[in-house]
């Protein structure tokens, strides 16, 4: 029976991945998780995930995506889209912590035709690199 209440509309008791990302709000599109499932960014279990796989209860699905890797556990599967708090309560994020900006900023990059770096930018360079 589906719950009309949040209209979360799993009637089975699972759901598809591609539709089960999207609607947790891993994803901002259901396009983008199955393109994401169909290039081997989804794990489901430690499988290899197609777009139309089902997800129950307890699942571990693997996501990587945005330059990280997202690895959540599935509390209640929803197949509609349904609002942040609700998402909240439908996983078990188990996700690393996302790098800070500077982990996220690739060290030592230069702009495309900005030349060598100077003895100083090296220098700088070299300590980041060192952390």
């Amino acid at each position: 029976m589906a719950d009309e209440s949040t209209g979360t509309g799993s009637e089975s008791g699972s759901a598809r991945v591609d539709a089960w990302i999207w609607s947790v709000r891993l994803t901002k599109t259901r396009a983008i998780a199955a393109t994401a499932c169909r290039a081997g960014h989804v794990r489901v279990n430690g499988e290899r995930a197609k777009p139309a796989q089902s997800v129950r209860a307890g699942d571990e699905v693997r996501l990587y995506h945005a330059g990280r890797e997202r690895i959540v556990v599935v509390k209640r599967p929803v197949s509609k889209r349904v609002g942040p708090p609700v998402a909240a309560e439908c996983l078990i994020d188990n996700s690393p912590p996302p790098p800070t900006p500077v982990e996220a900023a690739v060290v030592g990059t230069r702009d495309r035709g900005a030349g060598r770096p100077t003895k100083r930018e090296r220098r700088e360079i070299d300590s980041l690199r060192a952390r």
